[in-house]
């Protein structure tokens, strides 16, 4: 069994830590504008121009089931929705607000069907809420507020009261926890309590106090039990979730050390939201490698798509998608259930691994194809039996002393096996060698 242990947490994360690959969708009225979910903020565009997408808001090739279908081809098993995001639009029917995709085109809860055709195709479901809200007339202006330069915003924010705007959250996710049947995940996003505006004192972050968070977890865990809900309300729960950084060590906990379930949170490209003219999208060399690395490092990874105004993924991300689902079809099996390897196995160079939780499996991933010969430091007598995991072939194993002579016996961290490998690439962006290990 795999030797790690892993901070306890509220809600239970044993399915999630064994999935390890999903689906995050950034998707709202920001798609129109299509030049990031920031946009509102980025342009400082006012409410009366913002709010003009209301009447062009009509997803008419809104097919969550194409979604679904997309999703589990590329081996992602759960997935988690933008409800609501920092635009204060709403893609559900909730009865606390006119803001919301019912009074636009779309004439429907989109959140409704996404829920049911993800259920429906096996896929665990979670939900996004924005704590922040840039159209709420209660939600006071902050340095990342779109109209925090109002010449009238330090008045403004006299009128206003975060404690009316917390209660007006709780009711809407009092409406996401109850509607909806099981949710499996809450992805709140996200506190900021020291941000600042330099000579505006006024213009101040929030966090968990703004927020309430104490009462929203609670409410959330009273009507979703067992629910995994992320940290960004600032109150530690069940996931840290590291934003559009690669990292190569597992998350540790800040005040004891321990390690803590975690998952890295990335996109395609450079935007969450649809973006139409960004073109920093990731090679299919990089996707892979992220989901790999990450996996190896004990996390968890959620890759974002940003469909359009019309509801459908476009050509970059399904593309970017059937990368993941032609890879994993093969090697999914080192992704699935597995962590990172047991302490004092020795990465070799070019190579990231996973290890099966039982212990008795190890993946080795081939960023760099080596020329014929893979030397694994240390594991002699402690392999089995090698193969390529895309097609179970047979991957012939030698003593390092056998292979290099008596007066070659190997290096300090012990005798290396040799692995033979054909001297052509076999055909997969990202070759697996599986490995049998001894008991």
């Amino acid at each position: 069994m795999s030797s790690y242990q892993v901070r306890k947490t509220p809600g239970d994360v044993a399915w999630f830590m064994r999935d390890r690959f999903g689906m995050f969708i950034h998707w709202g009225m920001y798609a129109l504008g299509a030049r990031h979910e920031w946009v509102k903020k980025y342009e400082s565009i006012p409410e009366g121009v913002y709010d003009r997408w209301l009447q062009y808001f009509d997803p008419d090739m809104y097919d969550p089931v194409d979604w679904a279908r997309q999703a589990k081809a590329a081996g992602m098993k759960y997935a988690v929705l933008t409800t609501k995001h920092h635009e204060g639009f709403c893609m559900f029917d909730s009865q606390y607000t006119d803001y919301k995709c019912t009074n636009t085109p779309a004439g429907r809860d989109l959140v409704r069907e996404y829920v049911e055709a993800f259920r429906a195709a096996g896929l665990k479901v979670g939900f996004y809420y924005s704590l922040i809200d840039w159209h709420h007339p209660e939600f006071p202006f902050d340095p990342v507020h779109p109209r925090r330069n109002d010449p009238d915003s330090e008045e403004q924010n006299k009128k206003r009261d975060i404690k009316k705007y917390a209660a007006y959250m709780r009711n809407q996710v009092r409406e996401l926890m109850t509607h909806y049947g099981k949710i499996d995940i809450a992805w709140f996003d996200y506190s900021y309590p020291t941000a600042t505006v330099e000579g505006k004192p006024w213009l101040v972050g929030k966090g968990k106090d703004d927020w309430e968070a104490e009462q929203l977890i609670a409410l959330v865990r009273e009507l979703q039990p067992g629910i995994i809900i992320n940290n960004r309300t600032g109150i530690e729960q069940d996931l840290w979730t590291p934003e559009q950084v690669q990292l190569k060590e597992w998350v540790k906990h800040e005040k004891t050390g321990e390690l803590v379930p975690w998952e890295a949170c990335q996109t395609l490209s450079g935007s969450w939201g649809y973006h139409r003219d960004e073109s920093t999208w990731k090679s299919p060399e990089m996707l892979l490698q992220m989901l790999i690395t990450t996996v190896s490092c004990g996390g968890n990874f959620i890759m974002n798509v940003g469909p359009t105004a019309r509801g459908y993924l476009d050509h970059r991300a399904e593309a970017a998608l059937q990368v993941y689902a032609d890879w994993m079809k093969y090697n999914d099996k080192s992704i699935y259930g597995c962590t990172k390897a047991e302490p004092g196995i020795v990465c070799p160079d070019g190579c990231k691994l996973t290890q099966s939780g039982d212990g008795k499996r190890l993946y080795v991933h081939l960023f760099a194809y080596p020329f014929r010969y893979l030397e694994l430091p240390g594991m002699k007598n402690k392999v089995a039996y090698a193969q390529f995991l895309h097609d179970n072939s047979e991957i012939k194993m030698t003593g390092y002393t056998a292979w290099h002579g008596a007066n070659n016996p190997g290096g300090s961290e012990g005798e290396p096996i040799i692995l033979h490998l054909p001297v052509v690439k076999p055909p997969c962006i990202v070759p697996v060698i599986e490995l049998f290990l001894k008991d």
